[in-house]
């Protein structure tokens, strides 16, 4: 059994360095848990956190005495969703670390001692979109392309771990997460909206879940130490889907900037955008993916602590801060 006592608590933390783990590692360290970073380089020491350098993952780094006296494990390192990859087996790329490495570090975890391993998924293992009913637990699952297998593999993997060996598994699907450091299409999307740039999908009416930075780190610290959490899987957002041209809007207005967005049929824009190979951006933009995170809240009596304009509102203001320090 988990203590429920923060200061009790030592939790490791992989992937420490990326866009989750840092905000993640600093969180728990607000809350006075102890802190163990794994990352490559052990170099980069942070205030009172410890630093622990480990190879890349795969199925045969070494875990040697690394996860002594680590009484809670999350597992955010992983192999991530690329929209161009160059890998020549892209499946096998994604399976040698985010399953093979998943499992090489889980039974060394269980064999350390560790009591709970909180593993970081997502919500491509559902599916890719949603049509009249959003995404739930009790889905089956239907993962599209090789990152969501190997994401889906590795929560089976884990649950035979969890049954031959005692220690706790728990299982968060977050959707696109964005806040201060995003990258990718959420980040373009914010250069083009506070370029005022127009943008033609005002007849976009599908809706997409995500969650704030700030709402995932604070799920996954409720899941490190909840008893009522252990062997369960839960699907977590902020509560709130936006179709594009709602997103667009509330993101100009954190950016204190006008919205331009203009009518296009959508049916031409997929016709445009498979000539040009951008349809897999264009039916991310106007396919509905949507999240029903009920049984989190129900079950652990969790609630996302900021607002989606909260959330957008420290995404702007970071990304208009990014912009002064290049000039």
């Amino acid at each position: 059994m988990l203590h429920t006592n923060q200061a009790m608590l030592n939790i490791g933390v992989t992937g420490a360095n990326g866009f989750v783990g840092k905000s993640l590692c600093s969180e728990l360290l607000a809350k006075g848990y102890k802190v163990t970073a794994f990352t490559r380089d052990s170099r980069h020491q942070s205030g009172n956190i410890h630093y622990r350098a480990i190879d890349d993952i795969s199925a045969s780094t070494s875990w040697n005495k690394a996860l002594d006296n680590i009484d809670v494990l999350v597992h955010l390192a992983a192999r991530v969703h690329v929209m161009h990859d160059v890998a020549k087996d892209p499946l096998q790329a994604f399976l040698d670390v985010n399953l093979h490495g998943t499992v090489n570090l889980a039974k060394a975890a269980a064999q350390a001692g560790v009591k709970r391993f909180v593993f970081m998924s997502s919500i491509k293992v559902n599916g890719e979109l949603t049509g009249s009913q959003p995404f739930s637990e009790s889905d089956v699952p239907q993962p599209q392309d090789a990152y969501a297998i190997s994401k889906w593999e590795a929560e089976k993997a884990l649950r035979e771990i969890e049954k031959q060996t005692g220690m706790e598994v728990v299982i968060l699907r977050p959707p696109l997460v964005y806040g201060a450091g995003v990258k990718a299409n959420f980040a373009a999307l914010l250069k083009v909206v506070n370029k005022k740039i127009p943008l033609p999908l005002a007849s976009v009416k599908a809706k997409r879940s995500s969650i704030f930075l700030g709402n995932l780190v604070d799920a996954v610290i409720v899941c490190t130490s909840n008893p009522k959490a252990a062997g369960q899987t839960y699907l977590v957002s902020d509560g709130e889907a936006l179709s594009t041209p709602q997103l667009i809007k509330k993101m100009a207005f954190a950016l204190n900037k006008p919205s331009y967005v203009l009518p296009f049929p959508v049916s031409m824009m997929r016709l445009f955008a498979k000539a040009v190979g951008k349809l897999a951006m264009v039916e991310r933009l106007t396919q509905s993916l949507v999240i029903d995170h009920s049984k989190i809240q129900q079950e652990l009596g969790w609630r996302p602590p900021f607002t989606l304009d909260q959330g957008l509102k420290v995404t702007a203001d970071w990304y208009l801060k990014s912009l002064q320090k290049k000039h």
